[in-house]
């Protein structure tokens, strides 16, 4: 039977096997970090998406002012200077509508909430209907990039009132 010879592990030092027990101990940390940061919120790992400066979002219809009868109306969005894209897409100057319906301007660093004051349009829509209940209504538009997070600069339109009145 022959014999290999293998090479002799050198010795380490007490101070060598501390700091190597700390770098396993760092190492299973980020690991751990990675591993599970899908459980963090989103917005923690949010990053903006440049939008250029001469960027404008706006609200073609209804005008400022206008008084709905019945409730259901059509609301045309308008956007300059940028394109509209589905949620998902990467494409530099582009992003979604979103519609805010009584509410103000959402956090502009974390993703865009999606309940019935903060509708998303990630298919890319320009128009839609909508139904409010009779009285007064705020309406304003915000852009959302590939994932909702709103644009640096953000880009939003002015803010209008309606008033819905019931037939």
């Amino acid at each position: 039977m022959r014999r290999t010879n293998i090479p002799a592990v050198p010795h380490r030092s007490s101070a060598a096997k501390t700091r190597l027990r700390g770098l396993r101990v760092i190492s299973r940390a980020l690991l751990a970090v990675i591993v599970g940061g899908a459980a963090l919120p989103i917005a923690a790992f949010a990053e903006s998406t440049a939008s250029p400066p001469a960027a404008e979002e706006y609200i073609i219809w209804p005008p400022d002012g206008a008084v709905i009868h019945g409730g259901k109306l059509w609301v045309r969005m308008g956007l300059r200077n940028m394109g509209v894209c589905p949620k998902g897409v990467v494409f530099p100057n582009t992003g979604h509508h979103h519609l805010l319906i009584d509410t103000d301007l959402p956090a502009l660093d974390q993703e865009i909430p999606s309940d019935r004051n903060h509708l998303h349009f990630g298919a890319g829509e320009t128009d839609a209907r909508i139904e409010l209940p009779p009285g007064k209504h705020t309406l304003q538009l915000i852009l959302g990039d590939h994932n909702h997070v709103p644009h640096a600069p953000p880009v939003y339109s002015k803010k209008i009132t309606i008033t819905v009145q019931k037939d």
